[in-house]
Order: C-alpha cells, then structure tokens, then sequence
C-alpha cells in the first residue's frame, strides 16, 4: 500500500484503508456481481435507439416531470398525445414510434412539465446536437446513416510512454475559420506522423455552445461536436491515426457542466439538483457552471456510461480528465496551498468524486487493458496516480503542471545569470515515486489570451520584426537557444510522458483568441499558421527540424524508459548533465561561458553526439562538429557523479544542449 512506500503516508493509513474499502463497497453497491463494464450501461438504455424490429425508443430519466413530450420536425413542434412519452417507473420515461415517425436527420427536442412550468428540453444522452446558424439554437438530431462506419485498424497498443501532441480541431486550420475533422485528418495528421508523436490528445469533443470556451462548458456528454464534422468522420480520422501507430486520448469534461437549461443538464425536469449538489455546492463558484452530485448513483452511471460509450462508438483509446482538483475538493481547491497530506485527506475532500473517480479508471482499464488516463490536477493528491491495489485512485499519469509555471517564472522573474540548473532539476524531477506525469513546457494554458507561449515570452515584439533568417537579433537568438533548450531539458527528464501543444514545435507566434464580441468575433487568432514553418528563409522552420529531432531521439533510444540520473549540477557556470537510459543530456545555460574539455563523471565508455541544439539546422551557429566520437579517460572528476571513475570531456559552447549516446 502507498503508506508502506512512504512513511509520511503512515499517520493517514486508516484514511487510505477507509478509502480504498469505500470504493470497494461503491463498486459492489453499483455492479454487484457484475464487472462494472457489464453493468454501466446507461447509454444504452437512456436517450434515442432504433431496435432490432426498426421502431424507435426514447427514454429519458425525469423524476420530478409531469409530462414530457417529443418534438420537432416529425409532429411541426406540437405538443401531441402521440408524442407523449410516458411513466416506467424509477423516475424514467418512454416513448416506442413506428420506424416511419422518424427519419435520418430529422431535428427534435423534448418539452418537459413540471409542477409550475416547463420549457424545452435537449435528452440528457442525446448523441447528436446541431446548432443552427443564425438563431445559434441547438437541437437534437436523429443519427442514422444508412451506411455506417466500418472500422479497418485495431487500436495502437499501450502507450507506457506517451509523447503527446495536444489539439483542438476548430483551430487546427490556417484558414479564418472552424476546422473539421476531415481538415485536420488530411492535412494535420500527416505532421503529427512526422514530427514523431505517437498519441494525439484531443480538446473540445465533447458538445459545448460557446465555442469560446474551448470545449471545457459541455452541455452534452454524449454528443460528439457537430461544428466539426460528423461520427463518421470522426471515426475516419481515429482510424486512420490508429492505422498510423498512433493513439487518441480524449479530453473528457466531468469536472462540471454548462449551466444552460436549454442545451444543458440544468434543470432539466425543473429541479435544480437533478444531476448536480443542492445549493451553492451545485454551483461552481469561479467558472459559473454546474458541479455534478458525484454521491448520487444515478450520476455515477451516467458518468461511466459516458467513459464507455466513448471507448465503444469512437475507439478512444484513453482519456485526460480535466479540472480533477475541482472535482475532489469540496472548496475546488481554489486559493488554497496544498502544503502538508492532511490536505487530502480530511474533511475537505469529496470522497463521492474520488470514489467516481476510481471507478472511472477501473472501467476504463476493464474495457480496453491498453488504454490510459492522465488526472488534470494541481493539488498534488498522494495517491491519485497510483494503482488500485497500492490503495490509489488509479490514473496512470498526473499532468506535472508545476513545470510550466516555474519556465514562466524563470524567463518573466530572473535574469539568465540568476537561473538555478539545480532549481531547474529538481522542479522538472520532483515527483512521487510511486506516480508517473506527464511533464511539458507549455500547452495550450500557456497560449490563450492574457498569457504568452515560451516563444513569445523570450522575444516579445521582436518576433514581428526578426524571425527572418538574415537577422541576427541578439534577443531572437537567445530565444532560439533557449527555446530549443527548455523544451529538451523539459522531455528528456519527463516522469512519464511529454505534451506539446499543437503548433508550439516550431514556436507559433502570438497568442490564441477565439471569436468573441471583444475582437468582433474573428479568427484571426484561433487558428494555427503552419506555413511558417515551411520556408528556408524564417527561423520558424529550424525550431521545428529541431524537435522532430528530439521526439525521434527520445522514441528510438526509449529515453523515458528509464528514471534520469543527475551527473553534474554546475550552479556557478550553468552546467546541467544527466544520464538516462544509454543517452547523456549536457546543457550549457550560461549566456556568455563557453567551456573547452569540460569534465565530468560518467560511465566509462565511446560516445556518439547524436543531437547537438547549435546545429545549422536548427538555426545554430555549429559550434561542434557533428556525429563526433568521444571517449572516457580513466581518471577520477571533481566533477560530477562521485560513483564513477571515468571521465568524459565534451566542448559546451554557451546556451547549448548536446545530447550523447554510448555506443
């Protein structure tokens, strides 16, 4: 159990073993005998299906309703006894029509009474909702094509150790415009192959009506977007990633819903607390949306429905769950330090979100034992990524969300002299043993309006004026080498697995801004201008060779299979060497110290430099001579790891990274 590996964990060893059996028991209370993926079915029943005999059955769960009709364009959006669906028992309803009533794009919704009003009403597992253009309202629509997607490729095996390319399909196009599915299939997938990730993480899936939000105000759970296309594009395109070798992790909302009555769960039988906490606690403060009742059984269904029909209609092969701190604390975690574990453990924590959350990853393993999960979370909860059987919540990975803030720290707080590579270490290290993360430099956090990307950060203004080929712009220059720098350092000592942020690779300028009132609803920001990278003339290109480089390194010396060792930690000139796997990293930090046979402590042996960040092309001055040997003298270091004999000299020219392999 965690507590045997950890000794600070020991005082809270009955609040674990508490924990652990609650879930147990919240399990059996939902599956029985059952394993859960037998017994989460909601999406099937729930919702519009068309059975065996070619009727069709609505159902929906609305205890507090008094009568509830279907309609739309099948009865002229009247309300009529035909359409009424009636009482089952159990809170839920039900309407069966003639195949005929209904037909393959037909728009409809749901009028639901209750005791002193009613309104109209999107079913809670509705699987398709449509906007329309010019009065922006959202319908339901009858999905069913006659020629349904046939799948060609099995999924792409476990991912041990993502490296991620993080995307969201409306602003993948160069175009002023909300991109589709097929855009980014034809045009984006065949970079993501080249640059050598080999798992996409895909934002906005899931129904949302303001675009803006960036796919994190869901109002329908089980409903793919339709402003990107339609299921079986969708389904092409994760079929063809999959044929690619490469895997697609969904960013699945739970943390909360819009607050939307008309699109949303809110009020949907006119009770405010129908899927969601009475009161103020069904009301997230910060974001003005709704927080879901995580102890009601009915909710905890309709959470694990929706992880299992994701897996079963789109092949997803893994999920990021996103605001998982807002989802286990009671206060959602905000303006609070989390110092010391009593913090996740007491009174403070909804131990309803922490069971669904357990159950969440039992299921999602139970239907694929090659998919994974990635916990969006800051609090540092002991545990959360940790096995099941340890006394863990179960996530595979945690997102090290602390590193990207402390690069924005470091650039925005320090002068390149006041830089720490022992600082740096430790932050881009620090983690529980027991847990893998998912480490990066920045994501698409970094790069919304009222923030900036690292690029951005390094040159500021210059980047309009200088990133031509021809200047040699002193600030343009460090931001290059830093940026080449920061984003190796960041991968190659990652605790599991490494995100980018689609476009970040080659350092795409300015900021992301989607359409909004303030900016007269452009696109101008919310898209990716991918042709900067394409000529030889703009630095852009070079950033991108570069890290085509680095994720090729990292994926065939399988770098991440093993935990990094710190070999040299040189605070007075700005020296960082580590070894990992058969691969030595040596950065050189400092701005102006170039250091001739620099030595150290390392394994004895041949080395081959098979990176080197100053290279022409990655807009470099070539400082070393490339694919150069080197070999270990058999001397004692002062510097260095102490457990070695054998002493490696390399030239580290200022504000460079090399990268070794031992032959």
């Amino acid at each position: 159990m965690l507590y045997e590996s950890d000794p600070y964990l020991m005082p809270f060893k009955a609040a674990i073993d508490a924990r652990h059996e609650a879930i147990l028991a919240c399990r059996k209370k939902l599956a029985g005998e059952k394993t859960l993926s037998q017994a989460v079915n909601n999406h099937l029943y729930y919702g519009l299906h068309k059975t065996a005999e070619g009727h069709w059955v609505l159902r929906e769960w609305a205890p507090n309703a008094s009568r509830i009709y279907l309609i739309g364009e099948c009865n002229n959006w009247k309300r009529t006894d035909a359409y009424a669906l009636h009482p089952v028992g159990g809170g839920n309803w039900e309407l069966t029509l003639p195949g005929m009533f209904l037909s393959h794009g037909m728009l409809y919704k749901l009028f639901i009474e209750w005791p002193g009003g009613g309104g109209e009403r999107l079913p809670a597992y509705v699987t398709r909702a449509v906007q329309d253009p010019v009065t922006k309202v959202f319908c339901a629509q009858v999905w069913d094509p006659a020629d349904p997607y046939r799948w060609k490729h099995a999924g792409p095996g476990k991912r041990p150790h993502p490296l991620i390319y993080e995307c969201h399909i409306g602003m993948s196009s160069e175009d002023e415009k909300v991109a589709t599915f097929e855009d980014f299939r034809k045009k984006v997938l065949p970079k993501v192959v080249e640059l050598g990730y080999d798992t996409l993480q895909i934002m906005a899936l899931q129904e949302h009506p303001y675009y803006g939000s960036f796919g994190y105000q869901v109002s329908n759970f089980f409903a793919l977007s339709s402003r990107f296309g339609t299921p079986e594009e969708f389904k092409r395109l994760v079929d063809e990633a999959h044929g690619k070798g490469i895997a697609v992790v969904m960013d699945i909302v739970h943390s909360h819903s819009v607050d939307n009555e008309a699109e949303g769960l809110s009020r949907l039988d006119g009770r405010d607390d129908l899927y969601f906490y009475s009161g103020p606690q069904g009301h997230h403060p910060a974001w003005g949306s709704r927080c879901f009742d995580y102890g009601k059984d009915e909710v905890k269904y309709f959470l694990l429905s929706n992880c299992k029909y994701w897996m079963e209609e789109y092949h997803i092969d893994g999920f990021r769950f996103d605001g998982v701190t807002s989802m286990l604390y009671w206060d959602h975690g905000l303006g609070k330090d989390f110092v010391g574990y009593d913090n996740y453990f007491n009174a403070g924590v909804d131990e309803n979100a922490v069971q669904y959350l357990a159950l969440a990853n039992m299921l999602i393993r139970e239907m694929n034992p090659d998919a994974f999960t990635i916990a969006e979370d800051v609090s540092g909860m002991a545990g959360l990524a940790a096995p099941f059987e340890e006394g863990g919540v179960g996530f595979d990975f945690r997102m090290a969300m602390g590193i990207a803030d402390n690069w924005i720290k470091w650039i925005k707080e320090l002068s390149d002299e006041q830089w720490s590579v022992g600082e740096i270490w430790w932050q881009l290290t620090n983690k529980r043993a027991d847990e893998k993360t998912i480490s990066y430099a920045e994501c698409h956090d970094q790069a919304l309006v009222g923030d900036k990307t690292l690029i951005f950060r390094l040159m500021d203004k210059e980047m309009y004026f200088s990133m031509n080929k021809e200047s040699r712009n002193p600030i343009v220059d460090r931001g290059i080498a830093l940026h080449k720098m920061i984003r190796l350092v960041t991968a190659a000592t990652a605790g599991g697995g490494y995100l980018n942020f689609m476009g970040n690779e080659f350092g795409h300028p300015e900021w992301i801004d989607f359409p909004r009132e303030g900016n007269g609803w452009s696109f101008a920001h919310a898209r990716r201008q991918w042709s900067l990278a394409e000529p030889d003339y703009l630095r852009y290109k070079y950033l991108r060779n570069f890290d085509v480089a680095m994720i090729h390194l990292i994926r065939e010396e399988g770098v991440l299979e093993e935990a990094p060792e710190l070999l040299v930690q040189d605070e007075q000139k700005k020296v960082l060497i580590f070894r990992r796997k058969n691969c030595i990293f040596a950065l050189n930090f400092s701005a102006t110290g170039s250091f001739a046979d620099y030595g150290f402590a390392a394994p004895a042996g041949e080395y081959e430099e098979v990176l080197d960040s100053d290279e022409e092309r990655f807009d470099g001055f070539s400082r070393i001579a490339s694919g150069e040997h080197h070999f270990t003298v058999p001397e004692k270091s002062p510097n260095g790891n102490p457990g070695y004999d054998a002493t490696l000299y390399l030239y580290l020219p200022a504000r460079t990274a090399t990268v070794l392999r031992k032959v």
